[in-house]
């Protein structure tokens, strides 16, 4: 039933900014958690950075302080701002939403950083 859609990946120079946005279409939904993802090749998935339902925030260490992740709760969407992007933060970028007690992914979208 609850099926996200992903936007906003591309190919930016270093240095460049990206804003990613995660829609949970359908009906209104009760989400506990929104976060996003990436994973590059040869690598593990990690956690980018996590809003919970009470406002609280975390974020990998090596995107502190360069990337924001904000929430629209009307539309059920997660948005990442992704600021001062380095060739190391390409990777495919996963949204990740809980509801009810389920964990729902999105298709993915590429995000690509050149030097």
């Amino acid at each position: 039933q609850v099926q996200l859609v992903e936007s906003g990946g591309g190919l930016v120079q270093a240095g460049g900014s990206l804003r990613l946005s995660c829609s949970a279409s359908g009906s209104m939904f009760s989400i506990s958690t929104m976060g996003w993802y990436r994973q590059a090749p040869g690598k593990q998935r990690e956690l980018a950075a996590v809003l919970v339902r009470d406002g609280s925030t975390n974020y990998a260490d090596s995107v502190k302080g360069r990337f924001t992740i904000s929430r629209d709760n009307a539309k059920n969407t997660v948005f990442l701002q992704m600021n001062s992007l380095k060739p190391e933060d390409t990777a495919v970028y996963y949204c990740r939403v809980v509801i009810m007690g389920n964990i729902y992914w999105g298709q993915g979208t590429q995000v690509t950083v050149s030097s």
